[in-house]
């Protein structure tokens, strides 16, 4: 396929038709940013990838490639790229034990190998690469830090685990002309989540009255992170002073999983019905952030309370609902 080049002072964005990407890029182009985004979905055959590129398609400043990272020649696309975001990923830990696993190996190593080998030979000054507190697999309860041990729990966790680790030895090489921030994303919610994330799940039964499955007894905790305050550290990774650095991205305010049924139904002024169900393969106790190193090197303090972040999801999926 014949592939324009960006251009200079654009930047891409992989996975722009997903929930972090999508978000990202009309940052970006809010900005005044010009943003080539590549994902492998075509919003005219994803309902989803159209749902969440609504508002930029047709916009001026953005363009949108349909391509697959592990098969368009990418140098093209990154050639004169300020920077390269590259959110483009298999997410969710239970289905990487299963048949779906070569996906999780091409999608989150393979293709992230390709895009740092086309940023090295262009000369992109910097990669910021989408990681996962998944890296940790289980803590002891206290908030993780990026010099802990990376143990991760599942398949999917070994692969960002992979991925990052690949972005950071090749910033690290002598001579490298790419340097690199890897964000260890703490459970990213918000408008467009995706609907087998555990919010949008929690909401949708609010919605529909049918039972969320929990699983295990709800007492996990979770740093629930809001997708705009994880938007605003990803645009500073852009920016900030480093050659190699992993990062953490949280919420700050781990919660257990009962309380956030509880707190979405004071948010939605509904019962939340659910139903217990065995804890899953891969699943872990505790995730918490800690945040000092990405308030020292990105200026990031989380501003998103968790009711307000719910309340807001909870207004666009109503109101999406009213559409229909």
């Amino acid at each position: 396929m014949r592939v324009e080049r960006v251009g200079a002072r654009a930047v891409v964005v992989t996975g722009v038709a997903g929930f972090l990407g999508s978000h990202v890029a009309d940052a970006l182009v809010a900005r005044g940013t010009r943003v080539v985004g590549i994902d492998r979905r075509s919003p005219a055959r994803d309902a989803t990838a159209a749902a969440n590129l609504a508002g930029l398609l047709g916009r001026p400043g953005f363009r949108l490639v349909v391509a697959d990272l592990n098969r368009v020649p990418l140098e093209p696309l990154l050639e004169g790229a300020a920077h390269v975001y590259h959110l483009a990923a298999v997410a969710g830990v239970r289905a990487s034990w299963g048949r779906e696993f070569a996906d999780y190996v091409a999608c989150n190593v393979v293709a992230t190998q390709r895009v740092l080998a086309a940023c090295a030979n262009v000369g992109t000054p910097r990669l910021v690469v989408a990681s996962s507190s998944s890296v940790y697999g289980t803590t002891g309860g206290d908030p993780s830090r990026e010099d802990h041990p990376a143990l991760p729990a599942s398949p999917y966790g070994m692969t960002k685990l992979a991925a990052e680790r690949l972005c950071l030895e090749h910033a690290r090489r002598p001579g490298a002309t790419t340097a690199v921030v890897a964000l260890r994303y703490f459970t990213l919610y918000g408008p467009r989540q995706r609907t087998d994330m555990m919010i949008s799940r929690v909401l949708r039964a609010a919605l529909t009255g049918e039972p969320v499955h929990l699983f295990g007894d709800g007492t996990q905790r979770r740093d629930f992170t809001y997708v705009a305050d994880a938007v605003s550290a990803t645009l500073a990774a852009g920016s900030v002073p480093a050659r190699a650095e992993a990062v953490n991205v949280g919420g700050g305010a781990p919660v257990r999983l009962h309380d956030l049924l509880d707190l979405a139904a004071d948010v939605t002024g509904r019962p939340i019905p659910a139903v217990h169900a065995a804890p899953q393969p891969g699943d872990v106790a505790v995730t918490a952030a800690d945040l000092a190193k990405s308030r020292a090197l990105l200026g990031y303090r989380p501003s998103t309370a968790l009711a307000e972040g719910v309340a807001r999801q909870w207004e666009v999926l109503t109101a999406d609902r009213a559409a229909l």
